[in-house]
């Protein structure tokens, strides 16, 4: 009977320790992307081809924040945004304008061992993301954060990419 539950023991304890080890992993991961990042590249890569651009122009602006309360929001412009002409845009004007941002909010959690946070789309700026999860890999390098998503279409051209974002921690 002992040599059973020596064996038994063991294993309990090494299954513990590994997942004690995974959740410090995630809770450090979780302390290291919180508070807010502002923008500093949005770069896609075409899945088929490897062609990559700029997603929304050469100089977009964006932020986000991860909260410790397990809420998220982003939101990101295209660079090349133009003012409408007169106080009220146009719905030419307006259609762009909505066409060169990306916003939305919700929920996440943090994936320490497989280094993924993943974003529960609760609202959207263009309804398609609302309700789903979106997962990020991602890489904390000092004051830089890089989220880089899963192969998927890109909400603006509809081709599969893969989307690499640069975030700079804001102080």
């Amino acid at each position: 009977m002992k040599r059973t539950i020596v064996p038994a023991v063991l294993v309990f304890f090494s299954f513990i320790s590994g997942a004690s080890a995974q959740v410090d992993a995630t809770r450090s991961d979780l302390q290291k992307l919180l508070g807010t990042w502002r923008l500093v590249s949005y770069v896609g890569e075409e899945v088929v081809s490897g062609a990559r651009s700029d997603v929304m122009g050469p100089h977009p602006s964006g932020y986000i924040n991860y909260g410790p309360d397990g809420r998220m929001i982003v939101l990101i412009v295209g660079s090349e945004r133009k003012k409408p002409v007169g106080p009220i845009a146009t719905q030419e004007e307006a259609q762009e304008l909505i066409r060169s941002m990306l916003a939305y909010a919700g929920t996440y959690t943090v994936d320490g061992t497989a280094k993924t946070v993943t974003h529960q789309v609760e609202i959207s700026w263009d309804q398609s993301r609302t309700g789903t999860s979106q997962v990020r890999t991602y890489r904390v390098d000092g004051e830089r954060l890089t989220l880089v998503t899963q192969p998927s279409n890109d909400p603006a051209t509809g081709k599969k990419t893969v989307r690499t974002l640069v975030w700079q921690r804001m102080n």
